[in-house]
Formats: C-alpha cells, structure tokens, sequence
C-alpha cells in the first residue's frame, strides 16, 4: 500500500490552504518521494490525492476555487550554501560555512586546503609542530593554488617552545597570510597579539580596518572570555617597547575583540577537553553576547563549533544551536588529501566510537596536558602514559631503576637512552636550541625532553607510516571517526579510496539540510519510514 511509504498523523484542520499542486508533479512511491525530498534548492509541498500521501517541488498560489488537492504540509527550500551565517561566507570568500580544522605535523596538508579552497569550502594547514621553513614552503604552495583564497593557518600555542610561535607568526605577516586558527590557547601569547594587532589600520571612511582574522579554538569559558575581549594593556606594552606594532594599531586594538570567530570545540581529536558540544555551544553563545553588551563591538564575534561532528545530523545539530559555521576534523584524516600514511587511514576507516582514548600530549608533556587518540591497534596510549607516569616518580633518568630503563630501550625506545639523548639534542638544534641549553643544568628538563621525543616520533611514525613501528603509531582521532565510519557504512565512502575531503563536506552539508527538511515535515505531522527519512551518500556525478 503506497499508504506505507508516507503517513500524515494530522487533521484536516492542519491542511495549508492556498497551495495548488497539479497531480502530475506529486511523486507516491518511495523512489519519487525521496528525490522529491533531496531536491533542496526547491520547496517540498506534501499533499493528499484520496488514500495517497504524495510529494510536490511545485505549486502555484491559488486565488480563487478549491485546491486541486489537499496540501498537508510544507518547508521552503534549503540549498546547502544557506546554512550557516551568511558573514562568515562573506569574510572568508567561501561558498559555505563549513570548514576543517588543522591536523598538526601537516595531516591537513596543503593538497588538503587546496582542494577545498576550490571548491568553495575554508581549510586549515596544520602548521602546529613544523619548523619555519616547513610552514614557509606551504605558504608559497597554498598562495599560488589559491591567489585569492579561501585558506588559513594554524598557530598552536606552544608554551615550552615560544620561538616556533614566534617564528610562524614572523612568516604569517611576512607573507601575508590572512587566516589563522588559533589552537590549545590557555592564555594570550604575544606572538597571537602582534599577529592581531599588526593587520589593524584605520581606512578612508576612518573605519578600523582588520587584516589579520583569528578563528579562536576554545573548550573553556576563561579562555574564550581572553579572546573575545580586547588585547591585554601588558602585552600591547611589550610589543610597543619592541616596536613590533604601533600606537595607533594598539590604540585601535582596545575596539575590536582578539578574535573574528569562536570555535567551541567539543570532543575532538587532539587536544581536547572532551566536553558535551550540546552543553558547551549555548554557554558560549551566551558568554559572547555577554561581553558584547559590555563592548559594544561593531562587527558579532561569530561562534562555530566543532569536535564530535561526524555525520550530517551532527553538524544540523549545531547549526540548530546557533552555530554560525561547522567544523570537522578526525573525518578529514581518513581522507584521500590527508598527509598521513595508507595504514593509519585504513586504521581510521575501522574506528568505531568506543576505540579512542586519551594520552599525554608530546608539547604541553610536563604540564600533563592529554590528547585524544585512536586506541585500537596501537600501543601508543598506554606506552605514553608510563613515560608521563615515570616523569612525575623520577627526577632523572639516572633515578630509573635498570630493570625500568631496559624495558624503555627494549620496548619503547627500541634504542639505548644515551643515543636518544644524542638524537633529541640533534633534532633540538635546529628547531630550537634553548630547549637543550635549559636542559643541561636540569636534570628532570632532559629526561622530559627524552620521553616528549618518542611522542613526538610516534606521530611522525604514523604519518610517515614507518615499517615495524605500528604498534606506537599515535594517531590523533574523536568519536566523530566512528559515527563516520557507521554513517557511511554501506555507501562509496566506507572504502577510503573514495573519501575525498570536498565531497565529505558536501556530504555532511547536504545530509543536514535534508534532515532538517524531514525533521520539518515531521514536526507537521509528516511521518517517513527510515528508508527515506535517512541521507545516505551517493557518489558524485561525472
């Protein structure tokens, strides 16, 4: 019975009258009625022919005389390009508001963004943990593909080496590099102010002109509250005493917030304080316009979210929260353009949402700060944690018992503890020569730097995808890669072949703008068997 592929549960006291839909263009069998649904960029009339409960894209407003059939209920169209705020399009020079996120050591690489910039959606090179020249070789690749955008950067906060901030910064304004997502932020830098307050200048019209935009990653209100209001007076100070920016760009600093955009992120990849992104989103919404009745800023910090998202009605939840823009990560690592070996996205490609857990983080190791990571198939978790464990018992690794220290060098190490320190030195001296010097006078500085160097290797393993080392790759990664991996299951995109990083952006926009549409059909009485309320991705047309 054609009664089975769509109900209506409403009276007819709930019919939309002035609606006349011709039968001819009315789809009743589950295949029409689907297309019907899909067609986004058109409005969805749902109408009544006797028993039958149909589907239309078309109708005209009738005048005079009884409609033709009964329409039951409607929603207007939703081209994928509509969801979201419409300034963040704008500002960034993206058809959509969506963008991905910066996976550290060039995960998201500039093939990546470059993708991506072509086709209307914002990424994010992951910068963090590169050397100046490095990012500097990027910069160069990602301008020439995208002359005009969109693309950003990332500057990860690096607390125990501030000279490669510092070092970013200098090749963001050297090259004029206009986005950058700031990440893992606990406190305001003076590399992230100058970076700010350099690109500020007053224009024609004596308007404050901001070229220099900063998409903020935060997961705690007290770190959001930094960027959202003006940069601090003590390092504005600072920065004048170095003559690094002027007295009128820090005079101008105080009228606009440290940041253009908030992205809340919730359980991500990476670092993260694995909070609930239904909880976390309205909080800092409401934080936002808190301290913009206090501003008074000209232009809304807009507030995105991201961590968790994996699938399309994911990311319609946030839209639904207020989000102005999405944002996705560890589903972008299993993806074709990722800068990551075959065997860690084949790893990624089997997650489910129960395979992560959390490990000490290799840059923020002495403070205890964790990160998530994949669980499954990897030993890289609980081998970081028993160094972490070990740091905080000895004060040296002359401390460690022999019977530790052959465990270290047999199982993780793989090396003698002598020829790792030989190494880190090596490694340290051209990324950043005072992490060694402060390290000779201090015997728990070297043993930290020993122990940060096999985390800082097991990713390098896993990106590089070194033979005999699988066991301790550490591959960054959320719950999101699970609800992916089961979203997809059964479609083109289960094989990572085929998961190429626009296309899954398309995905998820397009799956929550028709989940959205179901869910307003259905809120009107509409009732659609799993079948054809579900988006299921297909491939695209050639």
């Amino acid at each position: 019975m054609i009664a089975n592929v769509a109900r209506f549960l409403g009276t007819s006291q709930d019919m939309v009258v002035g609606w006349n839909v011709s039968v001819d263009s009315v789809a009743f069998d589950e295949e029409g009625i689907k297309a019907k649904l899909l067609a986004l960029e058109q409005p969805c009339y749902v109408v009544r022919d006797g028993q039958r409960i149909g589907l239309s894209n078309e109708a005209s407003w009738e005048t005079s005389g009884k409609p033709s059939l009964e329409t039951l209920a409607y929603v207007p169209p939703l081209p994928i390009a509509q969801l979201g705020d419409a300034d963040f399009r704008r500002v960034y020079g993206t058809q959509y508001a969506y963008y991905t996120g910066s996976m550290a050591n060039a995960i998201a690489s500039e093939e990546m963004v470059i993708a991506l910039g072509k086709d209307g959606f914002l990424g994010s090179f992951g910068a963090g943990g590169l050397i100046p020249s490095r990012i500097e070789e990027a910069i160069t690749r990602i301008q020439q593909a995208l002359p005009q955008g969109p693309y950003a950067f990332n500057l990860i906060h690096s607390p125990s080496e501030p000279a490669l901030e510092k070092g970013a910064v200098d090749l963001f304004l050297t090259h004029g590099v206009r986005s950058i997502e700031a990440a893992a932020f606990m406190d305001l830098s003076p590399s992230i102010v100058r970076y700010r307050v350099a690109g500020l200048s007053l224009n024609a019209q004596n308007e404050i002109e901001t070229k220099n935009r900063i998409i903020a990653k935060i997961s705690r209100k007290e770190v959001a509250t930094k960027f959202l209001e003006p940069a601090p007076q003590r390092i504005l100070q600072q920065l004048l005493e170095q003559k690094l920016i002027t007295e009128q760009q820090a005079n101008l600093s105080q009228k606009i917030p440290m940041a253009d955009d908030i992205t809340v992120e919730a359980d991500s990849a990476g670092h993260t304080d694995n909070r609930p992104l239904v909880a976390l989103v309205p909080s800092i919404i409401a934080l936002r316009d808190e301290i913009q009745e206090k501003c008074k800023y000209d232009q809304l910090v807009r507030v995105g979210a991201g961590g968790g998202i994996g699938t399309s009605s994911a990311a319609l939840a946030a839209f639904m929260m207020g989000a102005a823009y999405v944002v996705t990560g560890s589903i972008n690592q299993a993806c074709v353009e990722a800068g990551t070996s075959e065997y860690s996205k084949n790893l990624l490609a089997q997650v489910d949402m129960a395979d992560v857990t959390m490990a000490p983080a290799a840059d923020m190791f002495e403070m205890g700060v964790k990160l998530q990571v994949i669980k499954r198939g990897t030993r890289f978790a609980m081998r970081a944690q028993n160094l972490y464990d070990m740091y905080t018992r000895y004060n040296s690794i002359e401390e460690i018992t022999p019977k530790e220290k052959e465990k270290l060098e047999q199982q993780i190490f793989k090396d003698s503890l002598e020829s790792v320190w030989e190494n880190t030195k090596d490694y340290f001296s051209k990324r950043d020569p005072r992490q060694i010097e402060k390290a000779v006078d201090s015997p728990k500085r070297k043993m930290a730097l020993i122990f940060r160097s096999y985390l800082g290797l097991a990713s390098y393993w896993s990106i590089t995808g070194e033979p005999d080392r699988e066991m301790d790759y550490q591959i960054w990664c959320g719950p999101a890669m699970g609800a992916f991996n089961a979203w997809v299951k059964g479609s083109y995109l289960a094989d990572v072949n085929n998961r190429k990083v626009a296309d899954v952006a398309r995905h998820i926009l397009t799956g929550a703008a028709f989940a959205y549409r179901v869910q307003g059909l259905r809120i009107q009485g509409v009732q659609f068997p799993p079948a054809l309320s579900e988006y299921h991705p297909q491939p695209p047309r050639v």
